[in-house]
């Protein structure tokens, strides 16, 4: 009974180093003057992306920039241990994006998240919302050397967990069935409801994971967001969550919860709609076609929804 109970402890303990490393920590002091005034302005930002003045017009959901880029020990936003750690990013950049199949900037990528994660706007080049948050997650970087990423768009830190994490997941999502579909609604039941809700609306500070509003507004990220892919899903979902308790959740009970969410009704992406460089500026990428949704997410590791669901019927 002790040596199972060991062998426990010590697979958990595996696992929890696998998905988290220690990030770092902000900075002690901000910049001085007008560039510390920018970079807390930035902070206050991520904290209140879809209700500060200067970004609710550009957000299309109930979320906020901290939500996926989380809180670490200091209270500051994305400096959590898990993967989305701001810690250490802007010494990646300029980075090649394959997505973009562009080089980006670090406000690129920022400004892009608008579009996917916030269901929304992309932000005008170099406005006072988009220089804000460059410098607020550039000042996370202080003291760091430059390492300019060739392969994809991502800190240091990450790359440490977020490449191998999604290689993980495809294998584990390309055999997913109904069955899978049923545990995860079970994992997402005990462990997950608590704090974003029995249908996905969120809580409180806990946020929105997907469906509307009585308005018929979008609650969360659409299918054009990083965090809709079955794998990418699954490794942000082991490496954070339950808050606190990132590393907890076994390879299959994060695929399936990632499954059963990412499931549920989310918006459509399309990217042609969000690209307007008459008001936004210059669109920094190679490709400006780009079609998601929920079917489509699924079919991407050869799953039918209709099946996974159990023929239930889903945009």
């Amino acid at each position: 009974m002790k040596t199972n109970k060991m062998h426990i402890a010590l697979a958990m303990t595996v696992t929890l180093m696998s998905t988290s490393i220690w990030a770092g920590s902000a900075p002690k002091e901000y910049p001085a003057g007008e560039v510390g005034k920018m970079v807390k302005l930035g902070e206050d930002i991520m904290l209140h992306t879809n209700t500060h003045p200067l970004t609710k017009d550009l957000v299309g959901n109930k979320l906020k920039c901290v939500n996926c880029h989380l809180k670490g020990a200091d209270g500051k936003p994305g400096t959590g241990d898990g993967i989305s750690s701001f810690i250490g990013t802007a010494t990646s950049f300029p980075a090649y994006s394959k997505r973009e199949k562009s080089i980006q900037s670090l406000q690129d990528r920022a400004n892009n998240c608008f579009m996917r994660s916030m269901n929304g706007k992309h932000p005008i080049t170099d406005s006072k919302a988009s220089m804000a948050m460059y410098a607020y997650i550039t000042w996370l970087s202080t003291g760091m050397p430059m390492h300019m990423n060739v392969k994809a768009p991502c800190s240091p830190h990450n790359m440490k967990l977020w490449p191998s994490g999604q290689k993980k997941f495809a294998k584990i999502q390309k055999k997913a069935t109904h069955a899978n579909y049923v545990s995860g609604s079970k994992v997402y039941a005990n462990k997950c409801a608590m704090c974003h809700g029995q249908n996905g609306e969120g809580m409180g500070i806990f946020p929105p994971l997907w469906g509307k509003n009585t308005k018929g507004e979008w609650l969360a990220y659409n299918t054009g967001a990083g965090m809709s892919k079955l794998n990418k899903g699954a490794a942000w979902m082991q490496s954070n969550m339950p808050l606190g308790q990132g590393g907890s959740l076994s390879n299959q009970e994060a695929a399936d919860v990632a499954l059963y969410i990412n499931a549920q009704p989310h918006a459509d992406f399309d990217l042609s709609k969000g690209v307007n460089e008459k008001v936004m500026g210059y669109y920094n990428s190679n490709v400006h076609k780009e079609k998601h949704s929920v079917r489509s997410n699924f079919k991407d590791f050869g799953l039918n929804i209709d099946v996974i669901r159990g023929d239930k019927k889903i945009k």
